[in-house]
């Protein structure tokens, strides 16, 4: 597969990078199937030990291409956005499942399911500007990518929900204060940083990394599919709802939302 998207470089160290600034690497059908693809390609490839993920531009990721939501329902394709959230939730699994290391190098804003994507890396290498914002609340949804099964784990069930139900912005400080962030640094350190715990990571055994990974989805996160299940159910059924047009209308025309509850 080639890509329009995102950049993959293969190696040692693989990086996959988003590379939409000019819609803040929102995700659409197009850019989903490509991180499969380079996901898939990570755990094939032998010489390949860690992978890391990054973007292009002030922002990681607003998670959900909200440009295109809004296409689709003008266009009534809402079909379309329930596709979108299928995609999310594999590439959270496909990182958790990965049996190589993966670290998500942040700078700026990650929301929506690139922010879940992240909960989902191994390692979270984030500067100071970054702010990891649950932003489904906003426009009618609930978190899609494994979301509050990863956040739950990750810091605890009424951290998780709290988040989920407000969309209130986690700080890097208390991002890194809650576990969810391995490393914090200033934006200008942000690659050295990142380099430097791939060099430590690179000295360990890839045998004791991919067993330490089965390990820990057998003990936390071996009910997934049944949560998927759940998921994508609640997520179609929001998705059609009124409150969700309301709000990625509200959004385009830079309003707070005027929910009904229909």
């Amino acid at each position: 597969m080639s890509y329009s998207h995102i950049i993959y470089e293969a190696g040692e160290v693989a990086i996959l990078t988003l590379n939409r600034p000019d819609i803040s690497n929102g995700f659409n059908i197009p850019v989903c199937q490509e991180i499969l693809d380079v996901l898939e390609k990570a755990k094939q490839d032998s010489t390949v030990k860690l992978l890391v993920i990054k973007a292009v531009g002030k922002v990681f990721s607003v998670g959900g291409d909200l440009v295109e939501m809004k296409h689709a329902v003008d266009a009534d394709n809402i079909a379309s956005l329930v596709d979108i959230a299928h995609l999310v939730n594999q590439i959270s699994f496909a990182i958790k499942q990965l049996p190589k290391l993966v670290i998500m190098s942040i700078d700026g804003a990650v929301a929506g399911a690139a922010a879940n994507m992240a909960v989902a890396a191994d390692f979270v290498v984030a500067s100071n500007k970054v702010k990891f914002i649950q932003a489904f609340v906003g426009v009618g949804l609930a978190p899609d990518a494994g979301g509050l099964l990863l956040m739950s784990r990750a810091i605890g069930a009424n951290r998780a929900n709290q988040l989920a139900l407000t969309g209130e912005a986690l700080n890097a400080e208390k991002a890194y204060e809650y576990g969810i962030v391995y490393r914090l640094c200033e934006s200008d350190q942000l690659e050295k940083t990142t380099q430097q715990l791939c060099k430590r990571l690179l000295r360990g055994s890839i045998n004791s990394y991919r067993a330490i990974k089965e390990m820990s989805w057998k003990a936390s996160f071996e009910n997934w599919q049944d949560y998927t299940a759940l998921e994508l159910r609640l997520q179609e059924d929001l998705a059609f709802k009124e409150d969700f047009k309301e709000g990625v209308l509200a959004f385009s025309e830079k309003r707070r939302p005027k929910f009904s509850g229909k």
